[in-house]
């Protein structure tokens, strides 16, 4: 009898009880998930006795053991079990390793990655990976839960809703995890609105901190961080995967201009590769940019072991390519053991680059498949969406580095040679328009200076990107619409190609949105904060400064944020929240749906201008 044979006598078995297994199954693994977070958040969140971490991580490696006993349940009741492994090689081989752990654990007493993890010198490695698989099995079960659950369908959110929802509780997570006694270096926990704070600017990937990050948190803080920034910047540009599960919650093609601000329409049409080649193509090039810190740090920083020096590159690496600016040295880059570091300034301004180019215009320039075809077709083009996102992008940091270097010569960068003069400029100017870094003192920045970058700011990134701002496209379409008009063309023209009515719109309606909330939450912050800032020698244009950079998800300031009261930091909050997920995401989450379009009123007539 051959083996296929036996399977099949064997699946024949256990057809009639395989649902209501797996669903059990399912629903064990649910609570066994949470219940095991919770003890890690526990577990590191609390100080721990001896006897308690032993119990804890007693629960901890019994999660573990249910989930490799219920992967060998999947596996033995799928039909075909060797093609369930190769499609799901991940989680196979997570639980590979768990199993071999598991096995060493009880024959030898002694987990195999802990003692591979402190042979080559990273010590606390084990606790990071119990953390990172526990997470990631977390994951798995969710998605897993997700797609076979027939509760979800009937569900029925729209996406701009469900996008909003998902920000907020990864930010209110964040800050109940920030608020945990062991994530701070002070007494007891730290106050809710700056863990508020300080979780709303990671997640929405801007900078603004209240506190010194470098000083003030932990390890565990600055890894809980860490993550905010990375699900902030993946949540934001892979949201359009989303329309590959749309069935399940009964969304129509009428919602796709709700993402277009993310991805273009051709991406999703194929949003499930697009998520994992958008996952794969950011761990590449943090890891590229990690591994490029790591060597170039200054040898005089004086880290204590090469798992704070690696934690540092990945953490700056990270941080650079999500355009959140968040820095582990204190004043940032401005820090005496960094501030002459020029090859980390160029290294990150780099990485900050390529983040705010957007995952659709880096697809297209650096793909090998796209690269294979401009070679074959040299006359081919660029889409128009890349050459925007490009074209301005560089035009941008070649105007900013310009008026910086020229106008603060003989200021800031009067002791700096011509080469770090221009590698400074270039720096500041590449990083003000998406993140919050600076190789310089921003409050000691002239008046036109400041203005320059607030117009970079309120630009900001390119769409598709983790960047914020009203994007380079939006202002590429008005620039075009303004010049049809002068022009006196009947259509808006961009780079030999029309631009349609409902993009104009678009770009018109963000950039207005985005200008009202400003002149509003301004407004506000005057009139509750400019009698304190005043006391503090800081003028309007600093308030002004600091709203444009937490609206554009930025993070640079020029010393305001600490001097903020609490109703003060409750709006510049709402400010990187707004500027995160969009002004129309907002809008479209909010507004009431159109019965219908299909009628027109007799066109008008009015003077304009």
């Amino acid at each position: 009898m051959s083996i296929r044979s036996i399977r099949e006598r064997v699946n024949l078995s256990i057809y009639t009880h395989k649902s209501a297994v797996l669903r059990n199954f399912r629903i064990i693994s649910l609570f066994v998930s949470i219940a095991a977070v919770l003890t890690l958040i526990y577990y590191h969140g609390y100080p721990q006795s001896t006897e308690s971490k032993k119990f804890l991580f007693g629960i901890i490696k019994g999660s573990f053991f249910f989930y490799v006993f219920h992967f060998f349940i999947r596996v033995f009741y799928d039909f075909h079990p060797l093609k369930f492994i190769k499609k799901n090689w991940l989680e196979s081989l997570m639980m590979f390793m768990l199993f071999v752990d598991g096995v060493s654990d009880l024959l030898f007493n002694t987990l195999v990655i802990e003692k591979f993890s402190v042979g080559i010198g990273f010590e606390s490695f084990p606790h990071l990976s119990t953390i990172f698989i526990q997470l990631y099995l977390l994951a798995v079960v969710s998605v897993y839960i997700f797609r076979t659950s027939t509760l979800l369908p009937k569900i029925k959110l729209h996406p701009a809703s469900l996008f909003l929802l998902s920000f907020g509780i990864m930010i209110f997570g964040g800050a109940l995890l920030l608020m945990l006694p062991e994530m701070t270096t002070i007494d007891g926990s730290m106050p809710f609105i700056d863990a508020l704070f300080t979780a709303t600017s990671a997640n929405c990937v801007t900078g603004l901190t209240v506190v010194d990050t470098a000083t003030y948190f932990t390890f565990k803080g600055q890894l809980v961080i860490l993550i905010l920034i990375k699900l902030g910047g993946l949540n934001i540009v892979m949201f359009g995967g989303f329309l590959a599960l749309a069935s399940k919650f009964g969304f129509g093609v009428k919602h796709h201009e709700v993402i277009e601000g993310f991805v273009s329409k051709d991406s999703l049409l194929s949003a499930t590769g697009m998520m994992g080649k958008i996952f794969i193509w950011s761990i590449l090039i943090e890891g590229i940019s990690s591994l490029l810190l790591f060597l170039f740090w200054d040898p005089a920083i004086p880290f204590k072991n090469i798992e704070e020096k690696t934690f540092f590159s990945v953490f700056h690496a990270v941080s650079a390519f999500n355009n959140a600016g968040f820095s582990l040295f204190t004043d940032n880059l401005f820090n005496e053991a960094v501030r002459y570091n020029y090859l980390v300034h160029i290294i990150i301004a780099g990485t900050v680059f390529f983040g705010s180019l957007g995952f659709v215009a880096l697809f297209e320039l650096f793909s090998i498949e796209n690269l294979r075809e401009r070679l074959k077709y040299p006359w081919k083009e660029l889409e128009i969406g890349t050459k925007i996102a490009l074209y301005y992008s560089v035009f941008l940091v070649l105007l900013g580095a310009a008026i910086i270097f020229f106008i603060e010569s003989d200021k800031i960068l009067k002791d700096c040679t011509f080469l770090e003069a221009v590698i400074s400029s270039v720096f500041q100017s590449t990083v003000t328009r998406t993140a919050g870094y600076n190789t310089v003192d921003i409050s000691l920045l002239s008046t036109p200076v400041l203005f320059v970058m607030i117009f970079l700011m309120f630009i900001g990134a390119s769409s598709s990107s983790t960047g914020g701002g009203v994007k380079t496209s939006s202002v590429a379409i008005m620039f075009a619409s303004v010049y049809s008009t002068i022009r006196g063309k009947k259509n808006v023209e961009l780079y030999k190609r029309n631009i349609p009515a409902d993009l104009i719109n678009n770009a018109i309606a963000i950039i207005i949105f985005y200008c009202a909330y400003i002149g509003v939450s301004l407004f506000i912050l005057s009139v509750s904060e400019m009698d304190n800032l005043s006391a503090h020698g800081k003028t309007f244009i600093d308030l002004l400064f600091e709203n444009v950079s937490a609206m554009s998800t930025v993070g640079l300031s020029t010393g305001v944020t600490s001097l903020l009261s609490g109703f003060g930091k409750a709006m510049i909050i709402l400010s990187m929240f707004v500027g995160r997920v969009g002004t129309l995401t907002i809008i479209f989450a909010v507004a009431k749906s159109v019965i219908s379009t299909n009628y027109k009123y007799p066109n008008a007539r009015t003077l304009v201008g």
